[in-house]
């Protein structure tokens, strides 16, 4: 190390050391709102479909098994129109206000189901408060990633994902108890919050950069540290970063620094939905009343997603210590497995009976025997897919979502996020609605085999194709994708630093 670049990675350590995160959390808890209302409506038809199929049910609302998938899938739908209206608006209007006008389809749609007096409000409500999900799922980790610092991203780009789980939870709670109507009514209460807490929180510096608008991107930098951040340096290297940058062109779409990493992207969501966590959590309630597990499935639901969150919460604290690949292998493992038991457990084609004749004295103990072991078999199902939801949620749940804003290069992260998000929810939208009438026409075995070939091609893709991005700058890992080999940044100007 030679002696005049000592003084400038002091100055960076005291930087560093200097920052306040309060704001920056406060930044963060303000947008994932959004997320917290996306995972709340994303799994609105588990608790709302049972009593909508059932003789019961209000003529005008009541649903067929086709109505029902339509119900159902839907929601994906809006989704993948909201991720291409995110693709224009991250870029016209940036990401906080996109965020916030996620705001207006959400409360829309939650006050159509809630109201609604025939099928079509309760689909046009529905697919309204997916344009919301998608709109939210293309903006929001690409601001968290914008705003936070290297220290601390993999920890809060892990926070859309406990958001969203946490809005399902919520769900499957108020499920138990709050009637169906007034489960829509209290979807609108975050999306309003979080339009009052945007209102007070700064945009991102790196957008603020590259409008030419250096003041106010220092102004919100500085908000973001604290008063004692010293923001030159950074401000330095997202600049650095900015000017590297040039008008994508569709040729220029074969330089592997632009579409190696929104191929990685593309492929990361397409693998995570064709996991089958979107029909597994749409249909979770219908899906254990098949299974005929001992427990109602409404309480089923509900332990399925306060695991998924305490999964979320282990995959946030190994984020940046276990790193995005260790986790992707073992979330891939745990899919595997668990999806191969539910495949096996559900196959149709019965078991060769072995008739053992019992002395008459022992029938009763030799009943009781059955039971006891029939009912254990019963929680195989509920057990398997706990560990498919912890699976899924402490690696393929938050990390894609990470990965997403880590990789994509700045001038076209804004039109590539909205392109993952469509491309995911497109695929979720043909599973979801494809996942019931699989179930009708051959049980559970063919789309649970499905899912458990597809945790294969995701083991297969984490060893190939993802990088590592544990502590590493935005400004290194494009720097990996431009060199196509190392994350180190070499600069002509020794002022200038990554970030």
């Amino acid at each position: 190390m030679t002696s005049e670049n000592t003084p400038l990675l002091r100055r960076t350590a005291s930087s560093l050391s200097e920052i306040n995160n309060s704001r920056l959390y406060l930044a963060v808890f303000s947008a994932v709102l959004g997320n917290f209302n996306f995972g709340y409506s994303l799994v609105y038809p588990s608790p709302v479909l049972p009593k909508l199929t059932s003789p019961d049910a209000d003529p005008r609302l009541r649903m067929d098994p086709n109505q029902a998938a339509w119900f159902g899938s839907i929601y994906s739908l809006g989704a993948a129109a909201g991720g291409l209206g995110a693709m224009l608006l991250n870029d016209l209007i940036g990401r906080k206000m996109s965020i916030m006008m996620s705001a207006v389809p959400s409360t829309a749609g939650y006050t159509l189901m809630g109201g609604a007096v025939n099928l079509s409000m309760l689909h046009a409500g529905r697919f309204l408060t997916g344009v919301a999900g998608g709109m939210t799922a293309a903006s929001i980790p690409v601001y968290i990633s914008e705003i936070s610092h290297k220290k601390v991203r993999g920890a809060l780009g892990s926070c859309p994902q406990i958001t969203a789980v946490f809005g399902t939870l919520t769900l499957y709670a108020l499920g138990l108890v709050v009637p169906w109507r007034w489960l829509a009514v209290a979807g609108s209460v975050p999306a309003v919050l979080m339009v009052v807490l945007l209102v007070f929180m700064p945009s991102s510096p790196r957008r603020l950069l590259s409008l030419g608008q250096e003041q106010k991107a220092e102004k919100a930098l500085r908000w973001l540290r604290g008063s004692n951040y010293n923001t030159s340096i950074e401000l330095n290297a997202i600049q650095h970063s900015i000017n590297t940058q040039v008008k994508v062109t569709w040729a220029q779409l074969g330089k592997p620094i632009y579409y190696r990493p929104i191929l990685i992207s593309v492929g990361m969501r397409f693998l995570q939905q064709m996991t089958g966590i979107t029909p597994i959590l749409v249909y979770m309630e219908p899906i254990f009343a098949k299974s005929n597990v001992s427990l109602e499935p409404r309480y089923d639901a509900a332990i399925v997603g306060a695991v998924r969150l305490l999964s979320v919460a282990v995959a946030a604290s190994l984020m940046d210590k276990a790193g995005r690949k260790a986790l992707l292998y073992t979330s891939s493992m745990l899919m595997f497995l668990s999806s191969l038991t539910l495949t096996m457990i559900s196959h149709t084609t019965p078991c060769p009976a072995v008739n053992i004749t019992a002395p008459a004295p022992n029938s009763e103990l030799g009943n009781t025997l059955q039971a006891s072991q029939e009912t254990a078999l019963s929680f195989v199902p509920l057990i398997s897919t706990v560990v498919f939801i912890f699976g899924y949620a402490m690696g393929w749940g938050p990390i894609t979502w990470l990965l997403m804003s880590e990789v994509l290069p700045l001038v076209a992260r804004g039109v590539a996020s909205g392109l993952c998000v469509t491309v995911s929810w497109v695929t979720a939208f043909v599973l979801t609605h494809v996942f019931t009438l699989l179930v009708d026409a051959y049980g559970l075995y063919v789309p649970y085999l499905m899912f458990t070939v597809v945790c294969v091609f995701c083991l297969l893709f984490n060893a190939v194709c993802i990088p590592e991005t544990r502590k590493r700058s935005l400004e290194e890992i494009e720097n990996y994708f431009r060199t196509g080999r190392t994350f180190t940044i070499r600069q002509n100007h020794p002022s200038v630093v990554s970030s």
